[in-house]
């Protein structure tokens, strides 16, 4: 994912969760802003150590950013922040994007 898809600084973060909505399931808790000067999505991702090791945290962020980039052009052009719950590291890259699919249209993301 390119460098302006994503949201790296904590200050960035801060930002969508005080004010951004939250939107969860058993998997996944997405939070979402809406900047109306916005022209592309950008994604944050949190994955915690409680998860499993690096490259278990890794695999799962690089599936999370598979899924927003196979997907772009159907999602709304906001930020996100994922956050995966402990669910997540059982489950194969098929599952994810259902789930994740099911979170994003709670939200009213998908196009």
């Amino acid at each position: 994912m390119k460098k302006r898809y994503r949201i790296k600084k904590d200050k960035d973060f801060r930002l969508v969760f005080k004010k951004g909505k939250s939107y969860a399931n058993r998997q996944f808790v997405v939070y979402v802003i809406n900047h109306p000067d916005i022209t592309h999505l950008r994604l944050g991702i949190s994955v915690s150590k409680k998860l499993g090791n690096a490259v278990k945290r890794n695999q799962i962020k690089r599936r999370i950013r598979s899924f927003f980039r196979e997907n772009q052009e159907q999602l709304s052009k906001k930020e996100y922040v994922v956050i995966s719950r402990k669910p997540v590291s059982d489950m194969d890259y098929h599952q994810m994007e259902k789930s994740l699919l099911h979170v994003l249209k709670i939200a009213r993301c998908i196009k």
